[in-house]
C-alpha cells in the first residue's frame, strides 16, 4: 500500500497558433511546451547559465505506439497529446486503480532517457502535494517510461491570464505558493529550470500546483549553472504577467503579448494603471537580477527562498470584497389590492389601499350562549385542576408524617434506573504509528477542539481500502483522558464517507504505547460508509489512554491537501462511559 500527499496533475500545452481557449479546452495533458517553429508561446529566453541540448544533435526516433497499447499490464494509452524531439506524452487510464494518468514515453537509446529516469525519481521522492506527483518511472522493453498524475479539473495558469490580469490578493497567492514550492524543491536539490505559464496550474480550491519539476527540463535537455536564480526570475515573470497580462520579454509567449522593443523592463505600472506598487517592485526585484532598474530601492532577489521572505514581509493584501445582487422590490399585485377582475374606473388610480375589516363580535342568542358556555368550561377545568394539585400535596405530606414504612409500593420503583452516559473530557493526544511516520501530528488536536471546520488527516494511499500489514498495519491517535476512566462507547465524525472506514477502539498503557496494537485490550470495532461512527463496547473497560486505530479508509479523489487514493480524516472524537 504505497503512500503519497499529492494533489495536481499535469495540463496540455501544445503550443500551435491555437487561441488559449482551445488551450484551456485542452487542459489534460503533459504539461510539455513545444517550441517549434510555429509555437505561440515561443521559446523562453535561456538567462543566467541555462543550457539546451544542441539542435543539431538527431533525436531518437519517437516510440510508434496507439491507443489501446497497454504497459507493464496496467497502462492503456488512450490518447497522444505531444510528440516532440523523440519523445511523446499520452493520456492513460491505470486500470488497476481506475483512474486516468499521464505517461511520458521515449527510447530507452534517447540521449536524455537516463536524465529523465533520474530527474522523475528524484521528483517523485520530494513527495510534496504543492507539485506533480511521479506515480511511476521504468525502464522496459527497450522503453523508458514516467507516469504522473492527472488532474482534469485544474486550470491551467495560460488559460487564466488569457481572460485578463488578476486582482492583487490572487496574484499575491500566485507568488507566495510558487514562490513557498520551490524554496522547499531546492532544499531537496531539485529545479525546474520551465517555470512557465504552463507549468503552474490553479485547482478549483483555489491551491497552484506547480508540474513537471525537474521532468521537463530534463526532457528538453536543459541545465542551470545558477538554477536558483533561473528558477526566480522565472517566477517574477509570472508575476509579471499576472499583474500586467503582457510577457515580460520583447518576443510573445503564451498567448501573451511582449514587451515593446528597445525599450527594455519597464516597471509594471507604467505597463498597466492602476497595479499594485508593492507587487510591482516584487516582481521587478526577481526580474532585474543586474540591477537594470534604478527605481528599485530593496535588493535583488536572487533565489526562491529570498523571493518568498520578501512575499512574507510585504503588508496583508485582503481578498475583494464579494459583491452581491439585491434582490427586485416586492411587487403588490391586483389581487392583493382588493381589485381581482374589476375595471379600473377611469380617472382612478390604478392601484387602490383596502383596509380589511374584522368581523363583528357575536351579538345574537347564539353567540351569548356560547360565550357562557365556554366560560364555564374553564371555570370547571380550573377547579378540578386546583383540586388535584391539593390532593397531591396532601399525600406526600402524610407519607413525610408516617414515615418510610408507610411509603406506598408503585410497580414502577422495580424498573431500572437508566443513567445517562457520562462523557470524558480529552486531556491530550498523540498521533501513534507503528512506523513511526506520522501522517498529520499538527492536527491531531483538531479532532478535540468542539470546531467542525477542523481535523486531523491521514496521507493518501494507493492500494485499500483494507491497509496492508506489510506496508502500514494501520494509523490512529492515542487519547488520555487524564485518569483511570470506565470506557464503554465512542462516537467519531470522519471526514469522507465512501466504502468503506473500519476503526477499532483499544486500551493503551501511555500515549507512546510500547506494545503492538495486537497485545492491547480491544474495547471495541466498528465498520460504517458513513461519515458518523459509533462504538460500543460489550462491557465497559477501564482505561486511562484510549488508541483509535484505522485499518480501512475508503477511495477519495483530489482535495486541497492530497491526491486521489485512499484516505480518512478525523472532525470530533468523544468517549463515554
Amino acid at each position: 500500500m504505497a503512500e503519497r500527499s499529492t494533489a495536481a496533475v499535469d495540463v496540455a500545452d501544445n503550443g500551435g497558433d491555437e487561441p488559449p481557449a482551445a488551450e484551456a479546452a485542452k487542459a489534460t495533458a503533459d504539461g510539455l511546451d513545444t517550441q517549434d517553429a510555429n509555437a505561440a508561446d515561443g521559446p523562453v529566453p535561456e538567462k543566467d547559465g541555462d543550457r539546451k541540448a544542441p539542435a543539431s544533435a538527431a533525436p531518437a526516433a519517437s516510440p510508434e505506439l496507439h491507443s489501446g497499447h497497454k504497459l507493464a499490464r496496467r497502462y492503456r494509452l488512450e490518447e497522444c497529446v505531444t510528440r516532440l524531439d523523440g519523445f511523446s506524452s499520452w493520456r492513460a487510464m491505470d486500470e488497476k486503480l481506475r483512474r486516468a494518468v499521464g505517461v511520458h514515453l521515449l527510447p530507452a537509446d534517447h540521449a536524455r532517457a537516463r536524465a529523465v529516469l533520474a530527474a522523475a525519481r528524484s521528483s517523485a521522492l520530494l513527495g510534496d502535494p504543492r507539485f506533480v506527483q511521479v506515480l511511476d518511472a521504468v525502464e522496459e522493453n527497450d522503453l523508458v517510461y514516467v507516469v504522473h498524475e492527472w488532474l482534469p479539473d485544474a486550470t491551467e495558469l495560460t488559460a487564466v491570464l488569457a481572460a485578463g490580469p488578476m486582482e492583487p490578493h490572487e496574484a499575491y497567492q500566485l507568488v507566495s505558493q510558487v514562490s513557498q514550492a520551490m524554496t522547499a524543491a531546492h532544499r531537496e536539490g531539485l529545479a525546474h529550470l520551465r517555470l512557465t505559464p504552463s507549468a503552474i496550474l490553479r485547482t478549483s480550491t483555489g491551491q497552484y500546483r506547480i508540474r513537471g519539476l525537474a521532468v521537463n527540463a530534463a526532457l528538453r535537455g536543459i541545465t542551470s549553472e545558477t538554477p536558483q536564480r533561473a528558477d526566480t526570475e522565472a517566477i517574477g515573470a509570472l508575476l509579471y504577467a499576472a499583474l500586467t497580462q503582457r510577457w515580460p520579454y520583447e518576443s510573445d509567449a503564451y498567448g501573451l503579448t511582449g514587451l515593446p522593443k528597445g525599450v527594455g523592463l519597464v516597471a509594471p505600472d507604467q505597463v498597466r494603471a492602476g497595479v499594485h506598487r508593492g507587487l510591482g517592485e516584487l516582481a521587478m526585484r526577481a526580474l532585474a537580477n543586474d540591477g537594470a532598474t534604478a527605481s528599485r530601492q530593496e535588493p535583488a532577489c536572487t533565489t526562491p527562498e529570498e523571493l518568498s521572505k520578501a512575499v512574507a514581509a510585504m503588508p496583508r493584501i485582503r481578498p475583494p470584497e464579494p459583491t452581491f445582487t439585491p434582490p427586485p422590490e416586492y411587487q403588490h399585485t391586483t389581487y392583493q389590492q382588493g381589485s381581482y377582475g374589476r375595471p379600473t374606473p377611469s380617472g382612478m388610480p390604478t392601484t387602490q389601499t383596502v383596509t380589511a375589516v374584522p368581523p363583528p363580535p357575536l351579538q345574537s342568542r347564539t353567540g351569548r350562549a356560547l360565550k357562557w358556555g365556554v366560560a364555564a368550561l374553564l371555570i370547571a377545568a380550573l377547579g378540578l385542576g386546583s383540586w388535584q394539585l391539593a390532593d397531591t400535596l396532601l399525600g406526600r405530606a402524610n407519607q413525610g408524617n408516617n414515615g418510610s414504612n408507610q411509603t406506598p409500593h408503585n410497580k414502577e420503583d422495580d424498573a431500572p434506573v437508566k443513567t445517562e452516559p457520562v462523557l470524558h473530557p480529552i486531556a491530550g493526544a498523540r498521533e501513534y504509528s507503528l512506523d513511526d511516520k506520522d501522517q498529520d501530528s499538527e492536527g491531531v488536536k483538531n479532532t478535540f477542539d468542539s470546531d467542525a471546520s477542523t481535523f486531523w488527516r491521514t496521507k493518501s494511499f494507493r492500494d485499500g481500502p483494507e491497509m496492508k500489514a506489510d506496508y502500514k498495519a494501520g494509523v490512529g491517535i492515542v487519547y488520555d483522558l487524564g485518569s483511570e476512566q470506565e470506557v464503554k462507547a465512542a462516537s467519531i465524525v470522519l471526514r469522507y464517507a465512501g466504502d468503506h472506514s473500519t476503526v477499532a477502539l483499544y486500551a493503551a498503557d501511555s500515549l507512546s504505547p510500547s506494545g503492538k496494537v495486537g497485545s492491547m485490550p480491544k474495547i471495541a470495532t466498528a465498520k460504517t460508509s458513513d461519515s458518523t461512527l459509533n462504538l460500543t463496547a460489550d462491557k465497559p473497560v477501564k482505561a486511562r489512554y484510549v488508541l483509535v486505530w484505522i485499518t480501512a479508509m475508503p477511495y477519495v479523489g483530489v482535495d486541497a491537501f492530497s491526491g486521489p487514493g485512499y484516505k480518512q480524516a478525523i472532525t470530533d472524537v468523544k468517549f463515554t462511559g
